[in-house]
C-alpha cells in the first residue's frame, strides 16, 4: 500500500498536507472556513460550515474523490450552541447515507474560527 500526498495549487505553506491517500483511503486534514480566498473574514457558523465543506470538496476532488466517498467525519465546534445551525448546513452536503461522525466542542486554534471539519474517504 503506497502513500500519496494530495496538494492543491493554492495550498499555503504549512507543516501538514491537505490530504494523504493511503491505499483506498483518503485522510483529509481539518478544513476551516473563517476566511475567504481574498483573506476576508467569514462570520457566522452557517457561512463558516459551508466554507469548510466546500474546502473539503476541493481537497477530495484533487484526490479524485467526492463527498459521496466520505465514510467518517469529525467536526470541531467552538461553541456547543452552534450545533443545530452547523447540522442544518452539514445535512445539505450529506443528504443520503451520511457518514459516521463525531462532534467535539473545543477551544479553536484561531480566535475567529467557529468550526473545523476533517474526514476520511474510501475509494476502492
Amino acid at each position: 500500500m503506497g502513500k500519496k500526498v494530495i496538494t492543491l495549487p493554492y495550498s499555503p505553506e504549512s507543516p501538514y498536507s491537505p490530504a494523504i491517500k493511503a491505499g483506498d483511503f483518503i485522510f483529509v486534514s481539518g478544513q476551516v472556513g473563517y476566511k475567504d480566498e481574498a483573506g476576508k473574514e467569514i462570520k457566522g457558523i452557517e457561512a463558516q460550515t459551508r466554507r469548510c465543506l466546500e474546502n473539503m470538496k476541493r481537497v477530495l476532488s484533487a484526490a479524485e474523490a467526492s463527498m459521496n466517498d466520505v465514510i467518517k467525519v469529525t467536526v470541531f465546534l467552538n461553541n456547543a450552541s452552534d450545533f443545530g445551525k452547523m447540522n442544518e448546513v452539514y445535512r445539505a452536503y450529506f443528504p443520503k447515507e451520511p457518514p459516521a461522525r463525531s462532534t467535539v466542542v473545543t477551544i479553536p486554534a484561531v480566535p475567529n474560527m467557529l468550526v473545523e471539519i476533517e474526514c476520511v474517504a474510501y475509494v476502492p
